[in-house]
């Protein structure tokens, strides 16, 4: 025997009148907390998303648990990324030079557009520090006309913790934990994330990076 339930005509028409309304809702998504962590990567997996590439010039790829820059030619960058999407962010990542000249630069980049557009975060085995952009696919500084000397850094083939903040139109550079540069810019106000290293003069030079995290500021 079935038992049949029987709701007032009434209820019934709320209830329909209620997802009705709430098929035009807009759902709020919970407040991320400064602090949290927007993406992390320790490199162990080779499908985490990010490029891998060698030609005769250079080699962006994962390297048994870090990930490897190596730049095979003078006067050459190239960078990497994990193709995301952020707005305001800390980004901190561990860098080691394993090879090459100490005369390079390495480090990381935010709200990158395309490979002609995008910020960028350096310092070199040799103690400089900097910030600049790419505008059109003309590299230039933000933080002075050349490299700027740092106590900060340890030199040499050593691990440099390397931390940067795209927050507002504030840029600002953290070395080994001591803010370094800070300057002002309004050109994007989000896009990717990723790492970045280039050669001078000398060819040669390779940066193993690790523990790379994005974090909410």
């Amino acid at each position: 025997m079935h038992t049949r339930i029987f709701f007032p005509i009434s209820l019934l028409l709320e209830i329909l009148a209620l997802v009705v309304v709430c098929q035009s809702c807009t759902w709020l998504e919970p407040p991320v907390e400064a602090g949290a962590v927007l993406f992390q990567d320790d490199f162990s997996r080779v499908a985490s998303g990010w490029d891998r590439y060698i030609d005769d010039t250079y080699i962006t790829d994962y390297a048994e648990g870090a990930y490897r820059i190596g730049i095979f030619t003078p006067e050459t960058s190239a960078w990497a990324r994990p193709h995301l999407e952020f707005s305001d962010v800390r980004i901190q990542v561990a860098a080691t030079k394993v090879d090459g000249s100490d005369n390079n630069v390495f480090g990381v980049l935010c709200r990158y557009q395309d490979a002609k557009n995008f910020y960028f975060f350096l310092i070199s085995s040799d103690g400089y520090s900097g910030i600049g952009v790419y505008k059109d696919g003309v590299e230039s500084l933000l933080s002075g006309d050349s490299m700027l000397p740092s106590e900060s850094i340890f030199q040499g083939s050593t691990t440099n913790n390397i931390q940067a903040g795209c927050i507002g139109d504030e840029l600002t550079l953290y070395i080994n934990g001591i803010q370094e540069i800070q300057v002002q810019t309004t050109e994007w106000s989000q896009g990717d994330v990723g790492l970045i290293a280039g050669t001078y003069t000398q060819p040669g030079t390779e940066i193993l990076f690790e523990k790379f995290s994005v974090l909410k500021p």
